[in-house]
């Protein structure tokens, strides 16, 4: 079986990724949105640390806002990466899913296939964990006029925690009956944590 190769999400205009997106086609789909608004939360807040790595006033903190600087470069080339990885688990899944459970191909396939459903956009809500934490931690050493920007940033990786937990939900049914209730709380524990940064985060750049 080969599954024909798409191109990449960064590969795209943004006008030409949300054709696909709105067309009636298996990928891309909501994993792909969530790696675009995860990648458009990291550019925000870049552009934020950008603003603020050289500015006389905050000289004491250019070393941590350079190093933020490039964690968010990195963050949005993963996101974008993640996105890709999520649409070829679910073609994986997708083809495997059409066959009889019987059928060998899928016996022998299926537990590595589920893994590569559930482990992108489990990486991505991760991530967006990750990068919520360096957020806070720029409140107060990037430029006050892009606090609202810094807000922003904030609400897009909730946003991009909220919509990576959905598209492992789907997918926890499919894991053995033992693990599905700790695969659940930890999505929660995640999403509860995403929450409390998004909200630090907000107030602090009030």
């Amino acid at each position: 079986m080969s599954i024909d190769a798409s191109p990449t999400i960064a590969s795209q205009t943004i006008d030409g990724f949300l054709e696909s997106l709105n067309a009636k086609i298996p990928t891309p789909g909501g994993g792909a949105a969530a790696a675009i608004t995860g990648a458009t939360a990291a550019a925000t807040a870049g552009m934020v640390v950008s603003y603020s790595v050289d500015k006389k006033s905050l000289s004491e903190f250019k070393l941590n806002n350079s190093n933020a600087q490039n964690q968010l470069n990195r963050a949005r080339e993963m996101f974008l990466m993640l996105g890709d990885e999520d649409a070829a688990g679910y073609s994986e899944l997708n083809y495997l899913w059409k066959l009889d459970k019987a059928d060998p191909q899928r016996v022998a396939r299926w537990d590595n296939a589920v893994a590569g459903a559930i482990g992108p956009p489990k990486a991505m809500l991760a991530l967006a964990l990750d990068v919520l934490r360096l957020c806070e931690q720029l409140i107060n050493t990037t430029n006050r006029q892009l606090k609202s920007d810094l807000g922003v940033a904030a609400v897009l990786f909730e946003a991009t925690a909220r919509s990576a937990a959905w598209n492992v939900k789907i997918n926890i049914p499919l894991l053995e009956t033992s693990m599905q209730q700790t695969a659940r709380d930890e999505v929660d524990s995640f999403l509860k944590t995403a929450s409390e940064l998004c909200k630090t985060i907000e107030t602090g750049c009030m």
